[in-house]
């Protein structure tokens, strides 16, 4: 995956935090470490959107739509 350089500002005191791991091998550079944080939080935000939209559904609907759509393939079902 292509790569592109940007420049941030962060906190000297989250820097030093980050300094640290990188010394202690937990990432191998800042960029990467910083790289990883991003990442995390994008799919967290993306699991919360999730969860939002999903508490939205309407819980009887859904389970009637699913026993509707499980009695139809429980009938084509071969006799054993």
């Amino acid at each position: 995956m292509r790569s592109a350089k940007i420049a941030i500002t962060i906190e000297e005191n989250l820097l030093g935090k980050l300094d640290r791991l990188v010394k202690a091998h937990v990432f191998p550079n800042r960029s990467r470490a910083i790289q990883e944080a991003v990442s995390d939080k994008l799919a967290r935000l993306d699991r919360r959107r999730l969860a939002q939209e999903c508490s939205k559904l309407d819980k009887r609907f859904e389970q009637a739509m699913a026993e509707e759509g499980l009695n139809a393939e429980v009938e084509s079902w071969p006799a054993y």
